[in-house]
C-alpha cells in the first residue's frame, strides 16, 4: 500500500502526463497527422522539377517521407501567362503526380480546382507545413529567384530550414560557373563552352575538338531560298489524354481572358512522350538542323528545330541524355558534325551559360536597363494585330502554339523591341508569359541580356541589331509585306530599317566604343542632316503607333 500522500502525487503526475498527451493528439488531429506519424522529410516538387530520379529523392523512404506539390493561381498571373504555357505546366504536373503515386511515394497535391485551394505557392506551403509538421523540408534548387525567396521565408517562419539540393540535370553547378566568371569583366559563351566540352569529353578526341574546330556556327546559316523549305518532317505531337483534357477545360474556364489558344495543344507532358520527342528529332530533323537553324519561313513554325526545350526545362528530359543522343547520332554517321555541334552548343553551352548568368547576377539583374529604354511594349504584341508580316506571323504563331524558334525570338520580336526602345523588364514579362518553355532562369538572361542588351554587354559582346534586310534574307516573309526592307524613310520604309538607323543615332556615342559596332556606327556619319531628320520623323511615327499597328 502506498501512503495516501504519495498515491495522490503519483496519480496527479499520471493525469498531468495524460493531459499533455491528449493536448498533443488534439493538435495532431487538427493538423491531419498524429504526433507519432510526423513526416520526416517533406520533399517539395515544383512544376519544372518533374523527375523521379532527381537528387532530392536520394534516400527517400516512403514509410517516413512525403512529397508536396501545389498548383496556384499566382504562377499564372504574376505575369499574364498564355493558355498554352499554363496548360503544359499543369498537365505535366498532374501526370507526374500520377507517376509518383505509381512509384509508391506518398504525395500531398493541391489542385487549382480543389475547394481549399490557395492563391500562391507560399500560402499553400504554409498550410501544408501546419498540417504535416515535417522535421525537414527539402527541394531541388528552383528555377526562379522569386519562388526561392518565398519558400525560404515560409519555411523559416515554421521554425525550419529549407534544404536546397543540387539540380543534377545540368552539366555545370552554379558554384562552378561562379568560379569561371570570377575576375572577368565580361562573360563570353565561347570560352565557357570550350571548358565544358573538355571537362565532359563531348565531341572530343585526344583532348582536341573533333573536326579541328570548336564551333561550326559559320556553316549553320543557310536559308531556304526562294523555293522555300519544301516537304518538312512532321512535328512530334501527342493527343491530349483524359488528364490533359481536364487541364485544358480548367484553363479555358479559369483563365479565359488570358492570351493564346489551346486548339493545337499537343506538347509532351510525360517522361515517355518526351523521350519519344527526342528520338523523333534525332532521327528526322537533327540531320538538317545545323544548316537551317537560323532560317525562317512564313506559316512554318516548326522547321528543323527540336521543340525539346519545354521538356528539358520541365525536367522530363535531362541535358545529359539529350547531348549524348546527338553525339551518338554523329558517331553513328546519321548526322553531320555541324548539325550535331550546333545543337549541342545550344544545350551544353548556351543553356548552361544563361543559367549561370541568372543565378550569379540576381536579384539586381532583372532591373538592368543599360540603354535607358523608356517605351512601353506595343499592345499588339498580345494579339498579333500588326501590318508587319514577319511580326504578325511570329506573334500569331506564338499565341497559337506557345512557341517560336530562337531566330524568331531574337531577330523578329526581340529585335523590334530593342530598336523601338521598349523597357527590357516589359519585354522580359512578355517572353515569360507567352512561351511554353519559359522558366525565368533561362528566359530572363536570353531576353534582357542577349536580346535587349539591357545588361550593357555582360553576356553578349554587342547589341544584336539589323535592318529589315536581315529578316528578308533569312526568309521572314517580306515579299508579302507592305513595307520595303531596303527603304529607311518614306511611306513604304520597313519599320525595322527605319528604327535601326534611329537606334544607331540615339546610341552613337555608346556604340562607338564597341569594336564590333564600329563599322555600323561609321555608316551613320554618312547620313546628311536631312536624312537624319527624316529617319527621326518616321521613327517617332512608329513609336507613336501611327505606323505598324493594323
Amino acid at each position: 500500500m502506498w501512503p495516501p500522500h504519495e498515491l495522490a502525487q503519483a496519480l496527479g503526475a499520471y493525469l498531468g502526463r495524460g493531459q499533455v498527451l491528449l493536448r498533443r493528439l488534439s493538435q495532431g488531429a487538427r493538423r491531419g497527422v498524429s504526433h507519432m506519424s510526423r513526416v520526416r522529410n517533406l520533399v517539395i516538387v515544383l512544376g519544372d522539377q518533374l523527375d523521379l530520379d532527381a537528387a532530392v529523392f536520394d534516400g527517400f523512404d516512403p514509410a517516413q517521407d512525403a512529397v508536396w506539390m501545389a498548383e496556384a493561381d499566382e504562377e499564372s498571373t504574376h505575369v499574364w501567362s498564355s493558355k498554352q504555357r499554363i496548360a503544359i505546366f499543369l498537365a505535366a504536373m498532374r501526370h507526374f503526380a500520377q507517376a509518383l503515386r505509381a512509384a509508391g511515394r506518398p504525395l500531398h497535391y493541391s489542385r487549382l480546382d480543389d475547394a481549399d485551394t490557395h492563391g500562391s505557392l507560399a500560402a499553400a506551403l504554409r498550410a501544408a507545413l501546419e498540417k504535416l509538421n515535417p522535421q525537414r523540408v527539402l527541394m531541388t534548387a528552383p528555377g526562379e529567384w522569386r519562388v526561392l525567396q518565398a519558400f525560404k521565408g515560409v519555411v523559416e517562419q515554421a521554425g525550419l530550414t529549407l534544404q536546397i539540393v543540387e539540380d543534377r540535370h545540368f552539366f555545370c553547378t552554379v558554384r562552378e560557373f561562379a568560379a569561371h566568371a570570377k575576375g572577368r569583366k565580361s562573360l563570353r559563351l565561347e570560352y565557357f563552352y570550350r571548358e565544358l566540352r573538355q571537362r565532359h569529353g563531348v565531341l572530343m578526341h585526344e583532348g582536341k575538338p573533333i573536326g579541328g574546330r570548336w564551333n561550326f556556327d559559320a556553316d549553320n546559316r543557310e536559308t531556304f531560298g526562294a523555293q522555300g523549305p519544301g516537304e518538312l518532317p512532321p512535328r512530334a505531337t501527342f493527343a491530349p489524354d483524359q488528364i490533359t483534357r481536364a487541364v485544358i477545360t480548367l484553363v479555358e474556364t479559369r483563365f479565359a481572358r488570358h492570351p493564346g489558344t489551346l486548339d493545337s495543344f499537343a506538347w509532351p507532358v510525360t517522361r515517355a512522350q518526351a523521350l519519344q520527342s527526342l528520338h523523333i528529332f534525332i532521327e528526322q530533323r537533327l540531320p538538317y538542323f545545323g544548316r537551317f537553324e537560323d532560317a525562317m519561313w512564313p506559316g512554318e513554325p516548326w522547321l528543323y528545330h527540336s521543340h525539346l526545350s519545354a521538356a528539358l526545362n520541365l525536367k522530363l528530359l535531362t541535358a545529359h541524355e539529350v547531348v549524348q543522343a546527338a553525339e551518338a547520332a554523329y558517331h553513328a554517321g546519321k548526322v553531320p558534325l555541324p548539325s550535331a555541334e550546333g545543337f549541342i552548343r545550344q544545350v551544353l553551352g548556351w543553356r548552361e551559360y544563361v543559367r549561370g548568368i541568372y543565378w550569379t547576377q540576381m536579384p539586381d539583374y532583372v532591373e538592368l536597363n543599360a540603354l535607358a529604354a523608356t517605351q512601353d511594349l506595343p499592345t499588339w504584341y498580345w494579339t498579333g494585330n500588326t501590318d508587319m508580316a514577319c511580326l504578325r506571323d511570329t506573334i500569331t504563331q506564338t499565341l497559337a502554339h506557345g512557341y517560336a524558334h530562337h531566330i524568331q525570338r531574337l531577330m523578329v520580336t526581340g529585335l523590334f523591341t530593342l530598336l523601338l526602345g521598349v523597357r527590357p523588364k516589359q519585354v522580359h514579362a512578355w517572353y515569360l508569359s507567352v512561351y511554353v518553355d519559359a522558366v525565368e532562369w533561362v528566359e530572363l538572361p536570353n531576353t534582357l541580356g542577349m536580346s535587349q542588351y539591357g545588361d550593357g554587354g555582360l553576356m553578349a559582346s554587342k547589341p544584336y541589331v539589323a535592318t529589315g534586310k536581315y529578316i528578308q534574307r533569312m526568309g521572314g516573309g517580306c515579299a508579302n509585306c507592305r513595307y520595303d526592307p531596303t527603304e529607311r524613310t518614306g511611306e513604304r520604309a520597313c519599320p525595322y530599317t527605319t528604327l535601326y538607323w534611329d537606334f544607331l543615332m540615339r546610341h552613337e556615342k555608346l556604340l562607338a566604343k564597341n569594336a564590333r559596332m564600329a563599322l555600323q556606327v561609321k555608316n551613320v556619319a554618312r547620313l546628311s542632316a536631312a536624312e537624319r531628320a527624316a529617319v527621326v520623323q518616321r521613327a517617332d511615327a512608329i513609336r507613336d503607333g501611327r505606323v505598324g499597328a493594323s
